[in-house]
């Protein structure tokens, strides 16, 4: 209080006047906002959006500005891709905002020596502030006074019960935030009992505010798939603008004149080259796969703020989970209790009549509303829901033996004590309190409803058990009691707790959720390495983590690691050991972020959970943060990029796998354009160096809207192949090209080209229409047309699985794949077969033989890749 200058008549109006204009209003600051039309102006700064406006550019350039479609199609999807960046920004900002949102709006405060109920905005250090149950603390504050004082602070800290504070401890300076029993946090809410505090911090010193600062100031994670795609139109660029410039020095060195018209000739072919090597259609293709991804994940109970993170679920190799709320139930629950010499699980019938299921339910503060909901401190709610499930009518029972005096619990004895009225005039006492406290207060025991003197074995025994229950991570409570003829005219522990009866103990835990044991299972089979992060104790979250099979049972130990272990390491060290350790006890915001940080520089996709305050920070620099939809805070909502509407961690294995099949689509997609691109670009390149005009600009600006549309979006949503689940994960360092697809992209698109060049060949070396050259010449260039166009869509089955026979997935499983095939047939055929269309596009007529050719072509690509994909599978063997 001396370094505050306060006392416990708190502050004067000068002192506070003065604070105020120092410190500024107890709230949180909102940050730097960027204006709407900058967020939209940054969206363009991507290397493939650049790209697409070139081609946007050079599609009018080609067509001498008569043909705007491909420029519109390329335009709406630069613009439809922007406006959906901008949606997607200022999840720090919305983050922050729900921090704001948080904040206590009153406080009660004492000023010149009166109380007074303020706005919690002007609140300074020094403040002297009472609070009592129902409140919600309002600044950080340092205790002075409490009495039977519980904060619930499993937003801040991840403890799944409220904690007991008590004024008068002594804490050491490096404790962690849970166990600074003297200490009340920000947004914590209390529970029960009382207490007095001076503020310490207000604002954006406060926990909660450095929490704040940690989700401002984290870098956006970039994602797989933006990685991949950055790496992608890089590579793109560099390789389009060579082939186009190389294509127009061969044109303008085989005409072998140098005058306008065949300068703009050869300048017409290269643009439409280029555009024709440019994929204008992924951006589209990949938004409309994830945003359909995203629709699927919705019905599972997943909800996408951000479509990326659809993808990046897919290579996700670790999960760091919370417990509380994510793993658990985040509901205090009674798993066991022995009594009466009897073991007793929460399934098991007990005796409606037995002294520790009485006791449990009498020596409880929990209130039942009309609506038949239990109110109170969760762990005395627990005992009443047990009492419920095993048939104790609490309220009829209270009726008959009504409550006439009580002892409340008091965090220094450790105990609570109530007096009952019975039948015959005499009272029940029931005592339940903490095991140690408790049983120095026990005289006898009851075993078979029989009582009898406690022993020193008997009280061996009782540790014992309490020993046993507490190493399953259980909280375990004493239930006692006793007889009395009249209610002492003093009512004090000494003259009331005091030659007791054992009844029995009580175990209870935050138990975990009866899907998640399954979910990491399967997580591992994938090959994914499920870890445990928590606030709560490192016995609890061992216990935990062994009965959900995150960490194996022999070598539990050496694999958690507390909050206060982790700040004895550096960063070095850490990094060194990280991959060591599955359970985390006992952190801090800031050990969350240490931890997801150092797995992400082993080069791991790293996914986190949470559902409070506290994993806001981690949420958002993991590569996928996950909320909790029902039991999360605003805030951590929204710095996550997946909300689960379930809370069930179950859920995010579902849409691990779906986020794989999105992945494996967007493969298949970009095998499938940039092997037709080959073709196309080998095609026109080969047939300018030998002197060819085997095909038109507009051609091939006709055949790369029309196969490259449709078929690819088709693939994109393909159903996912069989075994993706036990596959590894393929990690940040794998791209679209891993797993055979460049080889294989390159090798389709040869042959496509050579059978489109072998075509035109044919053609001009037996013509139907031999004594025309100009005709012959024509029916040539509508073959090589008509072939280069079949074989992509004939193409596109190859592609249906990379190595995968297409008999066995299925050629026509998929409607919505055999539509767009036969769609984009029609669209092509089009140009060819109704009169005057195919003067636009300068083809001709072709005869039943030439199409005969043409089909054989085409197929031809399908049998030669199932012969490549059938080698390739026997090499492996």
């Amino acid at each position: 209080m001396d370094e505050l200058d306060s006392t416990k008549e708190g502050l004067s109006t000068e002192q506070v006047t003065k604070r105020q204009l120092e410190d500024g209003p107890n709230e949180l600051s909102a940050g730097k906002k960027k204006s709407l039309f900058v967020k939209f102006l940054e969206q363009f700064k991507d290397l493939m959006i650049i790209i697409l406006i070139v081609a946007a550019i050079l599609s009018v350039v080609t067509s001498g500005g008569h043909d705007l479609s491909d420029a519109l199609i390329i335009m709406s999807v630069v613009i439809i891709n922007a406006i959906f960046g901008v949606y997607q920004e200022g999840k720090a900002e919305a983050a922050i905002e729900a921090l704001r949102d948080m904040s206590s709006p009153a406080a009660r405060v004492k000023r010149d020596g009166h109380v007074l109920e303020i706005d919690s905005k002007g609140l300074v250090r020094g403040d002297i502030v009472l609070l009592e149950a129902g409140d919600v603390v309002p600044a950080d504050l340092r205790l002075l006074e409490s009495v039977s004082l519980k904060i619930e602070e499993a937003a801040l800290t991840g403890e799944s019960v409220p904690v007991e504070k008590d004024a008068n401890a002594a804490v050491s300076a490096d404790s962690g935030i849970g166990d600074r029993i003297n200490m009340a946090y920000q947004n914590a809410n209390v529970t029960y009992g009382r207490g007095l505090g001076i503020v310490t911090a207000i604002g954006m010193s406060t926990e909660v505010g450095k929490i704040a600062q940690m989700i401002e100031s984290a870098d956006e994670t970039e994602t797989p798939l933006k990685r991949n795609l950055n790496r992608l139109s890089k590579v793109l660029t560099w390789a389009i603008l060579a082939i186009a410039v190389v294509t127009f020095i061969v044109h303008i060195l085989r005409l072998d004149v140098l005058n306008q018209e065949n300068v703009l000739e050869g300048l017409m072919v290269s643009v439409a080259l280029a555009v024709a090597a440019i994929p204008e259609g992924l951006p589209a293709i990949v938004t409309i796969v994830l945003a359909l991804g995203t629709q699927v994940l919705a019905k599972r109970n997943s909800i996408v703020r951000k479509l990326p993170a659809v993808e990046t679920l897919g290579s996700t190799q670790i999960i760091a989970s919370d417990k509380t709320g994510t793993l658990t139930m985040n509901q205090m629950t009674v798993e066991k209790v022995l009594s009466n010499g009897q073991s007793f699980s929460a399934k098991d019938q007990m005796p409606k009549e037995d002294m520790t299921l009485r006791v449990m339910n009498f020596a409880n503060d929990t209130k039942i509303s009309q609506e038949g909901d239990l109110i109170g401190d969760p762990t005395e709610t627990a005992l009443v829901k047990f009492g419920q499930d095993q048939g104790f009518e609490l309220l009829s029972v209270l009726t008959e033996n009504p409550r006439v005096a009580e002892l409340p619990f008091d965090s220094d004895r450790k105990l609570m004590s109530t007096i009952h009225k019975l039948e015959n005039g005499n009272y029940f006492v029931a005592v339940k309190g903490a095991p140690d406290q408790l049983l120095k207060r026990v005289t006898k025991k009851i075993v078979a409803d029989e009582i009898s003197p406690l022993t020193q074995d008997d009280q061996k025994q009782i540790l014992s058990e309490n020993h046993k229950l507490a190493q399953e991570a259980l909280r375990v409570l004493m239930m006692a009691y006793k007889y009395v003829d009249a209610i002492p005219s003093v009512l004090t522990s000494e003259n009331l707790e005091n030659d007791l009866i054992f009844a029995g103990l009580v175990g209870m835990i935050d138990p975990e959720r009866p899907e998640a044991y399954e979910a990491v299972r399967v997580a591992k089979e994938a090959g994914i390495r499920p870890i445990m992060i928590t606030g709560d104790h490192q016995d609890t979250a061992q216990a935990i983590a062994k009965r959900l099979g995150i960490i194996d049972e022999k070598e539990s130990e050496r694999h958690v690691l507390t909050g206060a272990q982790l700040n004895e390491m550096s960063d070095e060290e850490f990094q060194n050991k990280v991959d060591q350790y599955s359970v985390y006890a006992r952190v801090s915001p800031e050990h969350k972020v240490r931890i997801v940080k150092a797995w992400q520089n082993k080069d791991k996709v790293v996914a986190m959970t949470g559902d409070g305050v506290n994993d806001a920070p981690a949420l958002k620099t993991a590569d996928i943060g996950i909320g909790m939809g029902i039991t999360g805070t605003e805030v951590s909502k929204g710095a996550s990029d997946m909300v689960l509407a379930d809370d069930n961690f179950a859920t995010i294995i579902v849409a691990i796998e779906e986020g794989r099949k999105v992945f494996a689509n967007i493969q298949k997609t970009i095998q499938y354009l940039l092997s037709a691109n080959t073709a196309e670009v080998l095609t026109i390149f080969i047939a300018t160096l030998a002197g060819w005009d085997v095909m038109l600009p507009v051609q091939l600006l006709w055949i790369n809207l029309v196969t490259d549309t449709f078929p690819a979006i088709a693939l994109g949503v393909e159903p996912n192949e069989p075994g993706s689940m036990q596959e590894k994960p393929r990690g940040k360092k794998a791209s679209f090209f891993s797993n055979g697809v460049l080889s294989s992209t390159i090798y389709q698109g040869i042959i496509q080209a050579a059978l489109t060049l072998g075509i035109y060949g044919l053609a001009l070396a037996f013509p139907v229409h031999a004594d025309n050259s100009q005709m012959m010449h024509q029916d040539a260039l509508t073959m090589s047309f008509a072939t280069l166009g079949l074989i992509q869509l004939f193409h596109a089955f190859n592609v249906k699985s990379i190595h995968q026979s297409i008999f066995k997935v299925g050629a026509f499983k998929s409607k919505t794949f055999n539509l767009s095939i036969l769609l984009s047939f029609v669209l092509l055929a089009a140009v060819i077969m109704i009169p005057g269309l195919n003067r636009i596009f300068h083809v001709s007529h072709l005869d039943l033989y030439q199409w005969i050719m043409v089909l054989i072509a085409s197929v031809s690509v399908v049998i030669i890749v199932e012969i490549v994909k059938f080698i390739q599978q026997q090499l492996k063997k």
